[in-house]
């Protein structure tokens, strides 16, 4: 089993983390996929770079697999982030686009309705990145956050994106890039430590957050990730649950007669983190203060109605 490491050349927040991180000892060619991209092994890990745009290239998973004999376990992608804020940023993310219309066209990569199952890493390493841009003296200039769940590309293994924003003069900041580096480079144990984020059914914690609204760089189950032992899965934001107001008084909504996707949007969202955290106990965790209370009332029943849980803060820990 291997661990893909994706980067594009056109991308400087991509490549330069792969640049430092192929700096570090050990590394070898890699396995031979496809004429136009390079790929270097180490251990148990591959890192592969290719000249397209992060979000188009679908099923590298599939595509390596059936080349290499490979299998893979899970897919990092380097990348990065946009804001109309322009705050720089080192950010973390699953992947996916649950919430459009089969007849829509993603922008960014994916298909309408898929998430790709969340990498279970995402927590345990969005705490590392924390110390590590800590004691590399980008803390506070940088935010270390999660988003929410968005764009592609296709993928069916745990999957994660791994970001720095927000514009060109931080995309090309070498810090960010080393740090990227070594986030990447301690979390898959690479340097001889043991690795961080490995899922496994006997952990003494088993509950992972499944979040459902909020913005997109969801403050409210930020809080929670951010404790020691919290897993975290599939984040849906409040643009990922469109609900058509049905203008209804509360006494008389139900979720049968609210319009929208939010519930296929929630429904792949909890299967594929199911799928990601084998054994795992999943909890929906609301941020109920960005939800008027019809929406709330119907997203409520609708979790009562698949048997999701919901958590409060403190079933997390």
């Amino acid at each position: 089993m291997v661990t893909l490491v994706v980067a594009t050349t056109t991308d400087p927040a991509s490549i330069n983390p792969a640049k430092a991180l192929l700096d570090m000892p050990g590394w070898l060619p890699g396995p031979s996929f496809q004429e136009d991209m390079k790929s270097f092994a180490k251990q148990g890990v591959r890192l592969l770079q290719h000249h397209n745009s992060i979000v188009k290239e679908d099923n590298l998973d599939q595509r390596w697999e059936q080349v290499t004999g490979e299998s893979v376990e899970e897919v990092i992608f380097l990348s990065k982030h946009t804001a109309v804020s322009n705050r720089p940023a080192l950010t973390l993310h699953p992947i996916g686009v649950p919430h459009l219309k089969e007849a829509e066209i993603p922008p960014q990569g994916g298909k309408p309705g898929w998430a790709a199952p969340p990498n279970p890493r995402i927590g345990p390493w969005l705490r590392l990145l924390n110390n590590i841009a800590s004691s590399h003296n980008l803390l506070p200039e940088f935010e270390i956050t999660l988003e929410g769940t968005h764009h592609g590309p296709l993928t069916n293994k745990p999957t994660m994106f791994i970001e720095i924003g927000s514009t060109e003069e931080y995309w090309k900041r070498q810090d960010a890039a080393q740090v990227i580096a070594l986030l990447v480079w301690e979390g898959l144990g690479l340097g001889g430590g043991a690795a961080v984020g490995n899922w496994s059914r006997e952990n003494d914690k088993n509950k992972v957050l499944l979040g459902i609204g909020g913005g997109h760089y969801a403050p409210r189950h930020m809080d929670i990730v951010l404790k020691d032992g919290v897993w975290v899965g599939h984040l849906l934001s409040g643009y990922s649950l469109p609900m058509e107001d049905p203008k209804l008084s509360k006494v008389e909504t139900n979720s049968k007669e609210i319009g929208g996707t939010w519930r296929e949007s929630i429904k792949a969202a909890f299967e594929a983190t199911k799928s990601a955290f084998p054994g795992g106990e999943i909890l929906a965790h609301l941020d109920h203060k960005s939800f008027k209370s019809w929406q709330k009332n119907a997203i409520t029943g609708f979790l009562g109605e698949q048997n999701i849980k919901i958590g409060k803060p403190n079933d997390f820990y």
